[in-house]
């Protein structure tokens, strides 16, 4: 579920002078993003940089080329046809039409269909064709890896922008409680129940909180703007994100280890899948030049023939004419052509050892995959145990401050307290309130790489 970005702030009072600053500070905020017209939810994100990310359709790319590769060995099967035409002239001495030398001008034109069919060939075209296969299956895998880099730098940078609102709401209502403290110091000054330099520091602490919303406003704009920009999108200008409508609390920590995960995440993660096809595709491989050892057989068959004609004949031979010299000089011809390889200078051999390393190469790819994958899950796991520890002590933390807050703020208002014991009071809690908004965030997007790992959706 997600709401509206703008209607996302909490009064921390509901004191009427406390509503009214809190409630110019809420038009602050909403100045600031009211410029952004469409809110894009997480997976709208997800899949529009899926459909227009330029890296992504360079794969794809890869992906149809693959599958041209894979149909042209399934063809390689079929027979072959080729047609031709000759034209050869002859000066001087040659053979004429009557099988005898004389010296005449020639010229001889043929026409030639032929065919070729692979009988026998090692199995090497049914290995070429494995080989295709497992190649665009490896490259589908690919793809899909790359797809899932786009969906996890989406969602950090996604959870990112929330961060930046939470702390930016944070960073208003600061504001407004300087703005009403002010407020309360020049009555208090005008009555003599407070000197110029309370009103003047306390003005000063405001232009502070001041520049901290406008640090925490700008911060929120470039991560926008860095969204933006991993979705291919022109301009950050009209652009704003739904912010989810999340739990107060991120619930308990997973209660399965990170080797229970690394087994979920090899069943199902592309890159493992990726490279345990190109294992397969390497022992294709060493199969098509073993192929190079094993005798050809193939099937040839034509249809050809030809018109001859003699310049300047000497002998008085009558020579036919075009067609019926095409009509009776008409041929056929089938055939089996067989091919064993006795001696190629040792290329066979080689071959066969050059395709041993690679398969040996693709083996230690796919451990080294294998290693790095378990240790992002053991990184991962270990940050989100890190993450709600500090969620855990941030919820302690807050509450607290939020309790001396309260109780110094009712000490001030009592004269019981100075505005510097208030305003230390207040930074604390604001501070703690910052904390829990990070270390909530951060365990939410924790636990979701969890999961992503495991195979599910990401999403928050």
């Amino acid at each position: 579920m997600y709401i509206s970005i703008h209607q996302h702030l909490t009064p921390i009072t509901q004191h009427p002078e406390h509503m009214k600053a809190l409630a110019l500070s809420a038009l602050m905020l909403i100045g600031a993003t009211s410029s952004f017209a469409k809110q894009w939810t997480l997976p709208e994100c997800i899949n529009y940089a899926i459909e227009h990310n330029i890296s992504l359709k360079q794969r794809e790319n890869t992906c149809r080329q693959n599958e041209l590769n894979l149909n042209t060995a399934k063809n390689s099967r079929l027979p072959d046809l080729n047609a031709g035409v000759s034209e050869n002239l002859g000066f001087g001495r040659s053979l004429g039409m009557d099988n005898t030398y004389s010296n005449n001008n020639t010229s001889n034109t043929s026409f030639q269909i032929s065919t070729s069919v692979p009988i026998l060939t090692g199995n090497r075209i049914e290995n070429t064709i494995k080989l295709n296969q497992l190649n665009l299956e490896a490259s589908t895998a690919d793809l899909e890896k790359a797809r899932n880099d786009i969906r996890t730098q989406i969602a950090q940078q996604y959870i990112q922008i929330v961060y930046d609102y939470e702390i930016l709401a944070v960073a208003k209502r600061q504001i407004g409680i300087d703005s009403l403290q002010c407020y309360r110091l020049q009555e208090m000054e005008r009555n003599g129940k407070a000197t110029l330099t309370d009103v003047l520091q306390q003005q000063s602490t405001m232009a502070q909180s001041r520049l901290t919303a406008t640090q925490a406003e700008n911060t929120y704009r470039l991560d926008l703007l860095a969204l933006t920009q991993l979705l291919e999108l022109p301009s950050p200008e009209g652009f704003s994100i739904a912010i989810p409508s999340l739990p107060s609390n991120s619930g308990n920590i997973i209660n399965i280890n990170p080797e229970i995960i690394y087994q979920e995440a090899i069943a199902v993660k592309p890159e493992i899948q990726a490279e345990n096809l190109r294992l397969k595709a390497s022992d294709a491989n060493i199969l098509i030049a073993k192929s190079a050892k094993y005798p050809t057989l193939s099937l040839n068959a034509g249809l050809g023939t030809n018109y001859y004609k003699s310049f300047g004949n000497k002998n008085g031979i009558k020579q036919d004419g075009f067609g019926s010299q095409i009509k009776n000089n008409f041929s056929q011809n089938i055939g089996l052509q067989l091919n064993v390889p006795i001696f190629n200078r040792f290329s066979t051999r080689n071959s066969i050892r050059s395709a041993s390393i690679d398969k040996e190469n693709q083996q230690l790819a796919l451990d080294n995959v294998k290693k790095s994958l378990y240790k992002e899950i053991q990184q991962v796991y270990y940050n989100t145990i890190a993450a709600e520890a500090k969620y855990n002590n941030s919820v302690s933390a807050e509450i607290a401050s939020k309790d001396a807050f309260n109780l110094t703020q009712a000490k001030y208002e009592n004269g019981k307290a100075t505005i510097t014991e208030f305003n230390e009071s207040k930074n604390n809690m604001m501070k703690a309130e910052s904390d829990l908004v990070q270390a909530r965030y951060q365990l939410i997007y924790q636990k979701a790489l969890i999961d992503f790992y495991r195979g599910k959706e990401l999403r928050f």
